[in-house]
C-alpha cells in the first residue's frame, strides 16, 4: 500500500517531468512562431523565457501565488489562536510549521502553498476563520497540511505558472495575428509561401489547443490530490466529521471569493468558482457531497 512518503516522492519527479516537458514544448511552440513570424529571435527569446520562467516556477511560485492572491503574513503575536492550531497539527504530523498568511475575504477558503515541507506556507480566508468553528477548522488546517505532506503543493504551485505562461504565449500570439501580423511576415518572405501556410495553421491551433491541454491537466492533479488530502488530514485530526462539516459550510457558503481567479483556483480545499455553472469536465476540484461521503466512511480507530 502506497505511504505518504511514495506519494511525496511521486510528486517531486511528476514536477521535473512537467519542468522538462514544458521546457520542450515552449522551444517547440517558439520554433513555430518564429518560423509563421519570419523571425528567428522568437526563438531564442522562447528558449529564455522556458529556461527562466522553469527555474522560477520551482524557487518563486509560492511568492508569486501568494501576491496574485493578495495574502499577507501573520504570526505568533499577531494570530496566536490560529498559530497553536497549526503548531499543535504539526508536531503531530511530524512537520516544521509553515508559514501563516490571511486573506481579508469573507469567503471561507484556505490553500497551501510552498515547494517543500521547510518552506510550506498554509493561507487563511478571514472568513473560514470566523466561521468554522474548531474542530472544523482544525480538519481545514490538517488537509492543507497533508498537501504539504505529500508535496503536491510544488506540483501544483508550478503547473500555476507553467500553465499561465503557455496561456500568455498563446494570447500574444492570438494579438499579434488579429493586428495583421500574418500579413505582414507573408509580405516580407515570398519563398516558401506553403510552408509558410502549413506553419501558420499549426500556430492558430498550438494557440488554442495549448491552454486548454494544460487547464485540462491541471484540473486533473487537482481532483485526485483532494481526496488523498482529505484522507490524511481525517487520519491526523481522527476526526474525519470535522472536515466533512468544514466542506458542507463552505461549499454552502454563498460569499463569491474576490481574490481568487482561475490560475490559482484548484489551489483552494473548495472551488472558489463553485456558484457558477461549469461543466464539471473544468471542475477544479470533485464534488463536496462525494468528498463528505467518503470521509464519513473512514474509520480512524
Amino acid at each position: 500500500m502506497a505511504t505518504i512518503y511514495d506519494q511525496a516522492d511521486k510528486n517531486t519527479r511528476l514536477t521535473w517531468v512537467y519542468i522538462t516537458g514544458f521546457l520542450v514544448f515552449v522551444i517547440g511552440v517558439g520554433y513555430v512562431f518564429a518560423g509563421v513570424m519570419n523571425n528567428s529571435a522568437i526563438l531564442y527569446i522562447a528558449v529564455i523565457f522556458s529556461v527562466v520562467m522553469s527555474f522560477a516556477s520551482y524557487w518563486w511560485s509560492d511568492k508569486i501565488v501568494l501576491s496574485m492572491s493578495n495574502a499577507k503574513p501573520v504570526d505568533h503575536d499577531s494570530n496566536r489562536d490560529i498559530y497553536h492550531l497549526v503548531e499543535n497539527l504539526c508536531i503531530t504530523a511530524g512537520l516544521p510549521v509553515p508559514k501563516i498568511y490571511i486573506i481579508e475575504d469573507n469567503s471561507p477558503n484556505a490553500f497551501a502553498t510552498g515547494r517543500d515541507p521547510e518552506h510550506g506556507v498554509i493561507c487563511l480566508t478571514t472568513g473560514i476563520i470566523a466561521k468554522l468553528d474548531k474542530p472544523e477548522l482544525e480538519g481545514v488546517i490538517a488537509h492543507e497540511l497533508s498537501h504539504i505532506g505529500n508535496r503536491d503543493i510544488l506540483l501544483s504551485t508550478v503547473i500555476v505558472i507553467l500553465v499561465g505562461f503557455i496561456t500568455l504565449m498563446a494570447d500574444w500570439f492570438r494579438n499579434w495575428t488579429f493586428w495583421g501580423g500574418e500579413r505582414r511576415s507573408r509580405s516580407n518572405d515570398s519563398e516558401g509561401g506553403q510552408l509558410q501556410l502549413i506553419l501558420f495553421i499549426l500556430a492558430i491551433l498550438l494557440s488554442i489547443l495549448a491552454p486548454i491541454a494544460g487547464v485540462l491537466m491541471q484540473l486533473a492533479i487537482s481532483r485526485k490530490r483532494e481526496f488523498l488530502a482529505d484522507a490524511d488530514g481525517a487520519l491526523l485530526t481522527r476526526y474525519p466529521e470535522g472536515l466533512a462539516r468544514a466542506l458542507e459550510k463552505i461549499s454552502a457558503d454563498p460569499t463569491p471569493l474576490k481574490e481568487a481567479n482561475r490560475a490559482t483556483a484548484h489551489l483552494f480545499i473548495a472551488n472558489p468558482f463553485r456558484g457558477k455553472n461549469v461543466a464539471k469536465l473544468f471542475m477544479t476540484h470533485p464534488p463536496i457531497a462525494d468528498r463528505v461521503v467518503a470521509l464519513r466512511e473512514m474509520n480512524v480507530d
